[in-house]
């Protein structure tokens, strides 16, 4: 019978069959074991310390270059780094506890810089800027320039004095953070190639949310999708080069989806020498100016399934003069509309809820309060070729104002509802002056461009 002496000795003798037992390993920090579980490198045997009071740029460049040269990653434990005038390896893949890995800028200079790097990824982290200076070679907080794949993952990039993240000739993704207090815009894209923007939180910035833009109009194929904007201020005013919650310019083939975008100072959705647009299922609440706008040399848009609540104007397609041609608008809702916005208006003012001018069908569109026009087809002598049918307006001034000028294209503008539209239903106009009767009651004989037919007006 095995007693409990004779269990002692016989674990005693085990080292004598040539077994070792194993020691009892020293606690490490929870930091530190969770580094060592993901394999990652230690960033302790760099001196790169959480809560370091002193600056540890040196000791956290040391580590970064450690990580590329051997394709590791790095973990940072929570607590606070403070570092600035970091120039990225081509490979870094920096990880920390979301919320709680705070890498603070120290100022006097730049915080991340990039150039010609094969991989960016960073992970989990609080980069916070702390509204300090950046110099004038920085762009932003985050400043990435020709990198082949980027990840930016459920950080949280805060307090940047221009943009949050600046991106130059990268692909890649922004996925699941949040950008907040940039001076400028949140993330500012030039040149992209493929990318995601995707599922973020951005608010509080001055000048701008996402801004993808290209330096000649190109294709970029950028996707903008399920996204949250909110508070978009323009600082640096104008009447409209600022202040939007997403802008695209001269950037092709991009597809904004599923956003949530709100009170922004200007437009919620402005793309401006931007073709095969497209712009489905987001919801705009509260903008300044127009909600969306596909305006200036473009050809192609879809402008579909989208809910506009509180603008200036609703949805404009135009400017047919510098090639703006070629879109389709429907199953839109668009309500709430002021003759009040941030500029003296030119004619025919504020308050209209979908403006088209060239090769373009609306179709299939619910408006309702557009003080001024439910629909605006065409604008002097810019008309061709436009379809509005299927639409339904309440409680707008004039129902469709479309133009009648002298030698005007084409329209065709069947089978829509109006209910409470005061100053007709239909209603022909040279610029902003209304020229002819309620041409849904009495016909379009005399405009030889117009067929107007099967339109319904209930009061």
């Amino acid at each position: 019978m095995l007693n409990r002496r004779k269990l002692i000795a016989s674990l005693a003798a085990v080292p004598a069959l040539g077994f070792a037992v194993p020691a009892i390993a020293a606690p490490r920090q929870p930091g530190m074991q969770l580094a060592s579980m993901r394999g990652s490198i230690d960033a302790m045997e760099f001196g790169v310390r959480p809560g370091a009071a002193d600056d540890q740029s040196r000791a956290f460049e040391r580590m970064l270059q450690s990580s590329s040269d051997t394709d590791t990653p790095v973990f940072l434990p929570a607590g606070l780094y403070v570092v600035s005038n970091l120039t990225l390896p081509p490979r870094v893949r920096l990880s920390g506890v979301p919320g709680a890995s705070r890498i603070v800028y120290r100022g006097d200079g730049h915080l991340f810089l990039a150039d010609r790097a094969e991989r960016v990824e960073l992970r989990g982290l609080v980069i916070d800027g702390g509204n300090r200076w950046l110099a004038d070679h920085a762009q932003g907080l985050v400043d990435l320039r020709n990198v082949d794949r980027l990840t930016i993952d459920e950080c949280e990039i805060l307090g940047s004095a221009r943009n949050g993240v600046a991106l130059e000739r990268t692909s890649g993704r922004i996925e699941r953070s949040t950008i907040s207090g940039a001076a400028d815009a949140a993330i500012y894209a030039v040149e992209s190639r493929g990318l995601a923007i995707d599922g973020n939180s951005i608010r509080d910035c001055a000048n701008g949310g996402i801004l993808v833009h290209r330096w000649q109009a190109a294709d970029d194929g950028a996707l903008i999708s399920g996204n949250r904007i909110e508070r978009i201020a323009a600082r640096n005013g104008g009447t409209g080069q600022f202040g939007n919650g997403i802008n695209i310019f001269r950037a092709n083939g991009v597809i904004v989806s599923g956003n949530s975008v709100t009170d922004c100072a200007f437009s919620a959705i402005r793309a401006n020498s931007a073709s095969n647009l497209q712009v489905q299922g987001n919801t705009c609440l509260r903008s300044g100016e127009t909600a969306i706008y596909a305006e200036f040399a473009f050809e192609g848009a879809v402008i579909a399934g989208n809910i506009v609540d509180g603008a200036a104007n609703g949805i404009s397609i135009v400017n047919s003069n510098e090639g703006g041609r070629m879109a389709t608008c429907s199953g839109n809702i668009v309500r709430n509309l002021s003759v009040t916005g941030p500029y003296p208006a030119d004619a025919p003012g504020f308050g209209v809820g979908i403006s088209a001018e060239a090769d373009t069908s609306v179709t299939g569109n619910v408006i309702e309060g557009a003080p001024r026009y439910g629909m605006s087809i065409g604008w002097g002598p810019f008309m061709r070729n436009v379809v509005a049918t299927g639409n339904f307006v309440r409680g707008s001034g004039t129902g469709i104002a479309v133009s009648v000028v002298q030698g005007v294209g084409s329209a065709v503008l069947t089978d829509n509802i109006f209910d409470d539209t005061p100053n007709g239903a239909i209603v022909g106009h040279e610029w902003a002056r209304a020229v002819t009767g309620d041409l849904a009651l009495e016909g379009a004989s005399g405009h030889s461009n117009l067929t107007v037919d099967r339109n319904r007006v209930t009061s």
